[in-house]
């Protein structure tokens, strides 16, 4: 039995605990504790350790899903979760003020974790704030030169998480099958 794990990041209030909630197979651990920043304005509370879920596959193998904070001061989890992973999923907030700024800041945090992995990008909250567009994610990727699999996601729907991981897996070996 083959067990792998996923990272999932992004900024507060992006979906991470959610959407590692819809997927898990098992009732999700979580590290969340009250908000007591300027996070406290976009909910009332906030992952400070991780989340963690379990997603069963096809043959006994299973995918272990870990989310991060998406708080700067306590990215010292970021090294700490990323250590065996084989890619990562960034969530992003269409609704936050630049959106573009939080993709860059992420992906240039996690740059050599996705040197030698891959990443794929759900854009949540689209529903809210339909712009920017994502073909407006894509221009900007391609301006710093990546190509990864990017969909608009509805965090708490199942299907949505599922064919972002999906996604992610294709990346890492095209010659998957459902």
């Amino acid at each position: 039995m083959s067990q792998y794990k996923i990272i999932f990041t992004g900024p507060v209030g992006a979906g991470k605990t959610t959407a590692i909630n819809s997927i898990s197979d098992m009732p999700p651990i979580k590290t969340d504790a009250s908000a007591s920043d300027m996070t406290k304005s976009r909910k009332a509370s906030t992952t400070v350790a991780m989340d963690y879920g379990i997603m069963n596959l096809p043959g006994g193998e299973k995918l272990h899903l870990y989310g991060t904070p998406g708080q700067e001061r306590f990215d010292f989890m970021w090294d700490i979760l990323v250590n065996g992973g084989i890619g990562l999923v960034l969530l992003l907030d269409n609704t936050r003020a630049d959106p573009f700024q939080d993709m860059k800041f992420f992906l240039d945090t996690f740059d050599k974790f996705i040197s030698t992995t891959t990443v794929a990008i759900g854009v949540t909250q689209m529903d809210l704030s339909s712009k920017p567009t994502i073909d407006d994610y894509h221009v900007q990727l391609r301006n710093i030169g990546l190509k990864p699999p990017v969909f608009a996601v509805d965090a708490r729907v199942k299907s949505d998480v599922s064919l972002l991981i999906q996604s992610l897996l294709y990346t890492l070996d095209p010659g998957l099958e459902e």
